[in-house]
């Protein structure tokens, strides 16, 4: 199985999640190529079996304008995109935690539901990360 994570991180909370999801991926004896959004070259979703697609919420719940221009990047929607990002409820609340994942699931009418961390993914969270990725990988092999 090959799968690329494309993130976009300020904070380091969300290039954090995708380094950890990178080692996950890795103990599983699975490809992994990492792109950060806005720096490294154009990737290309279709030589993956799966794109793991990382983010932050901006503002009022919106999408980083990276992350945008990564989307119009790709020029199409691929089937494989599963979503993952971090926020943080002390702004917004709950009604806007992590809505960039839930526009980008939708966007992409993801197989997968999206991962939300608050904030860093270390301590309990990486057992959400696990439970998440194991769905991911199980029902990305039965379509591969």
């Amino acid at each position: 199985m090959r799968t690329a994570i494309a993130y976009v991180s300020y904070s380091g909370n969300t290039e954090e999640t995708a380094e950890l999801i990178q080692q996950k991926l890795y103990a599983r004896g699975i490809q992994v190529d990492m792109h950060r959004i806005g720096i490294d070259q154009p990737i290309h979703p279709s030589q993956y079996d799966v794109l793991f697609l990382g983010t932050f919420t901006w503002e009022n719940g919106s999408t980083p304008d990276e992350v945008k221009d990564f989307v119009l990047e790709i020029g199409y929607k691929p089937d494989n995109v599963a979503v993952f990002g971090t926020g943080d409820t002390q702004f917004g609340g709950d009604d806007l935690f992590c809505k960039a994942v839930d526009k980008l699931v939708t966007f992409y009418e993801s197989k997968w539901g999206g991962l939300k961390i608050e904030q860093s993914p270390r301590g309990s969270q990486e057992y959400v990360i696990d439970n998440w990725l194991k769905g991911v990988l199980q029902h990305a092999r039965h379509i591969a």
